[in-house]
């Protein structure tokens, strides 16, 4: 059979858990066992011989379903649940998951994205000081990317870079502020060659899907520093 699915490793909440596949995958010191992983069937494609993509959805999970019912493997089927987009999306996002993917029933499968299914996030934005950037000659307003720190009681600590979200304009402007905050010396504990280190002054809005387990947002996007510079507002790490 073909499978469309994902590989995760769950916490002891029950989520998945990035940093823990990472780690079951090797990476990140791949200090977990690979057969700690799940694979979530999402689908089924080819059978016995037999190309099942011509048929919708609806028949391939029933499909599916048979064939892994009471499977205690670790491929195992994902559930699948008919609710209001809308409703569905707010209670992913109030018990702490990415998102949902939602999927036209009725639909034969078509690879990449066709517009008959959508993965919708649950997008994660907080405040952070702009501790440094990394120039570069080709990228917008000569940023390749922003360094960003947080509070830990009274320090600032690295939780990783944002390279994405901001236009030329906005990168042009930013790098002339930053350029008269430059410090000789880094005001987080890093060491990183061909960083510009600047005074913890500018605090930045970043959009994030999660954080991984070694305290650094994953998939971060620079939303625009914030009208009001407060240093209240900036996050704080727990102890």
């Amino acid at each position: 059979m073909i499978l469309d699915g994902e590989a995760v490793v769950l916490d002891e909440k029950g989520k998945s858990s990035f940093g823990a596949l990472q780690r079951a995958l090797g990476g990140r010191g791949g200090h977990r066992r690979a057969d700690e992983a799940i694979f979530y069937a999402f689908d089924l494609l080819y059978f016995d011989g037999h190309d099942l993509t011509r048929l919708d959805l609806a028949e391939r999970r029933q499909i599916l379903d048979g064939l892994l019912a009471d499977h205690a493997g670790v491929i195992k089927l994902s559930e699948a649940v008919e609710a209001d987009g809308d409703d569905l999306l707010a209670a992913a996002c109030a018990h702490g998951l990415e998102g949902i993917i939602a999927k036209n029933r009725v639909r034969p499968y078509r690879s990449g994205r066709t517009g008959d299914w959508v993965k919708v996030k649950c997008v994660q934005s907080e405040s952070f000081f702009i501790v440094g950037y990394e120039p570069s000659a080709v990228a917008h307003g000569g940023i390749r990317n922003l360094f960003l720190a947080a509070y830990r009681g009274d320090d600032l600590v690295y939780v990783g870079n944002v390279g994405t979200g901001f236009n030329e304009r906005d990168a042009t402007r930013l790098r002339k502020d930053l350029d008269k905050l430059k410090t000789s010396r880094a005001p987080i504990a890093l060491k990183q060659r061909g960083v510009v280190w600047v005074q913890p002054t500018l605090i930045a809005e970043i959009e994030y899907r999660a954080w991984t387990d070694d305290g650094k947002l994953r998939h971060a996007s620079y939303k625009g520093l914030r009208e009001r510079q407060d240093n209240a507002e900036v996050y704080r790490l727990p102890q």
